[in-house]
């Protein structure tokens, strides 16, 4: 219930979609257009349709979550300060609307989503063809969707077709996600402000899970209790829940959660909640009867050292790609240390040695995507340098291969990842997942206060 009230307290808070719409036309070229479509409804089977989340680009420009949406952002050679935003999208259908839900119509974008012009969505065909006309620049997202590639193409073609009668294409066609990435990369503080209510949120879903799970419980059960608050808190799940007990903690992306927990067996759990189309990303991995083994204790710290010593790592001017190498050295030493690799250290690193068992990288992006947009190495294959309000993940881990002969079989089928949500700032990283403990006597001091 302290969840619940805590939730109450939050304001509601909204980002400035149009703003984020000017800084983008600000960095265009003159008598240029942005065209974005959002995406299409995707069927789950037969004709029963997976929950609509639009895509998250257009959502960043548009707070416009309705299908069959299409955004144009139009600037003119005449005046770079003459900017119009249309939106096409579906008209208001009473009958439609009973079945589908309320529609806001082209009065709605306008009124409630702060468009300059709104037209039919059925139009879009030939409303296009006369904003492509006499365009010096097109910038669009091709290679996502077949559907709007051809569409686009013939678009073009129709516009080539009519040259004789004066028809100018557009003179250069540019990729809209190297500027719209790059926005989306760097976080404002309402974006930070709802990245930290995703993590308090995601946060709750882990401690639950700490304190109800036990031996014989099912792995789908134990999601049942780490999803519980966030539909309480009217969020759905960022990504598809990983619950793996004992050797399933050693597939990466194990999400059947179909087995049963088992006494003596960590369980590894990789969970978050999306808040207003932001995603929290949490891992945590703890002993299924609540007290670590001591071969658990001591793969279970090594990579917590190895996770601590990564988020020090993340200080601004500091290599993107830094806090992977640090993780892995710790790693590296800790497996010679305790016998699971043997060789020298450093010829272990260059010749990739420890990827037996650590196989993947340290973090990514994080927004409104889980696998946030946004380049990782600069114009010169450069590791990019990190920045203020980059928020990313730290998540390294170890995983013995239930089948590994090459090591002792009282460390074989086990799976540990240890992840938190890292904001930086020029002050340090910013843990915004720290509510959820993660150090071995927390862990087991939480699972005693079990829920029932």
């Amino acid at each position: 219930d302290w969840v619940n009230e805590k939730l109450l307290q939050f304001q509601p808070l909204m980002p400035d979609f149009a703003a984020r719409r000017r800084r983008l036309l600000a960095q265009l070229a003159p008598n240029s257009l942005v065209i974005l479509a959002s995406r299409a409804e995707m069927l789950r089977n037969h004709d029963a349709d997976y929950k609509y989340r639009p895509d998250s680009s257009f959502y960043y420009l548009t707070g416009f979550a309705e299908p069959e949406a299409l955004l144009c952002l139009h600037n003119t050679a005449k005046n770079d300060l003459e900017q119009m935003s249309i939106l096409f999208c579906r008209e208001r259908n009473p009958e439609r609307e009973i079945w589908d839900g309320l529609r806001a119509g082209l009065e709605g974008a306008v009124t409630q989503f702060g468009m300059d012009c709104a037209l039919p969505i059925d139009d879009l065909d030939n409303e296009m063809v006369t904003l492509l006309n006499g365009k010096n620049r097109v910038y669009v997202r091709l290679g996502y969707d077949a559907a709007f590639d051809a569409r686009f193409s013939r678009w073009l073609q129709t516009l080539h077709g009519r040259q004789r009668q004066g028809a100018k294409p557009p003179l250069e066609i540019v990729a809209l996600d190297a500027i719209l990435d790059e926005m989306r990369l760097i976080k404002d503080a309402t974006e930070i402000e709802l990245m930290r209510r995703a993590a308090f949120i995601s946060a709750q879903g882990h401690m639950r899970a700490m304190q109800t799970v036990r031996p014989g419980l099912p792995e789908y059960a134990l999601e049942a209790e780490v999803v519980y608050p966030y539909m309480r808190a009217g969020c759905p799940v960022a990504y598809n829940s990983i619950v793996g007990g004992g050797k399933n903690a050693c597939i990466l992306h194990y999400v059947e959660n179909n087995q049963i927990l088992k006494n003596g067996d960590l369980v590894l759990i990789d969970a978050g909640a999306e808040y207003e189309y932001y995603a929290g990303d949490i891992s945590r991995t703890f002993p299924v009867n609540g007290t670590f083994s001591p071969e658990q204790k001591q793969l279970y710290q090594l990579v917590l050292d190895a996770q601590l010593a990564a988020i020090d790592a993340l200080q601004v001017g500091q290599s993107c790609k830094a806090y992977h190498h640090v993780a892995v050295r710790v790693l590296t030493q800790g497996l010679l240390q305790l016998g699971l690799l043997t060789g020298e250290l450093e010829d272990l690193i260059d010749n990739h040695g420890y990827r037996e068992f650590y196989m993947h990288g340290t973090g990514h992006w994080l927004g409104m995507d889980v696998h946030d947009v946004g380049a990782y190495y600069d114009a010169d294959e450069q590791p990019r340098l990190l920045q203020e309000n980059m928020v990313l993940t730290v998540e390294p881990g170890l995983y013995i291969a239930p089948d590994n002969m090459n090591v002792e079989a009282r460390w074989r089928g086990m799976g540990i990842r240890i992840e938190d949500d890292v904001r930086i700032t020029r002050n340090g990283p910013e843990i915004l997942t720290a509510a959820v403990p993660k150090t071995i006597e927390a862990i087991e001091a939480l699972m005693q206060k079990r829920l029932e």
